[in-house]
């Protein structure tokens, strides 16, 4: 059992996670998956299913929305680019290794 000061250390660096790629909105989705295989949308599918085991009653977009720091449709239309061909390539191979 984790002890309350490994509880706080861990959400003290997840809401620095948070921070940060709230900072960064350069850094779009497709690069995160490309590169380290988990993005702002898997966080907030991660976020939303520990709030269901807690019994708290969550949704997608709530979920994202704290992710985020806004609605997910807000972020999208003021920072998300389209994906180059190449990035798209990458996401595809990265999503296929992944499901093996």
């Amino acid at each position: 059992m984790e002890s309350a000061s490994d509880i706080e250390l861990e959400a003290a660096a997840f809401r620095k996670l948070i921070k940060h790629l709230r900072e960064h909105t350069e850094v779009q989705n497709i690069d995160l998956m490309n590169l380290a295989g988990f993005c702002r949308n898997c966080l907030s599918k991660w976020y939303k299913a520990a709030a269901e085991e807690k019994g708290i009653d969550m949704d997608y977009e709530q979920a994202r929305e704290l992710i985020y720091g806004m609605p997910y449709s807000e972020w999208k239309d003021k920072f998300q680019n389209e994906a180059s061909a190449e990035q798209k390539e990458k996401f595809n191979e990265v999503i296929s290794n992944h499901d093996q």
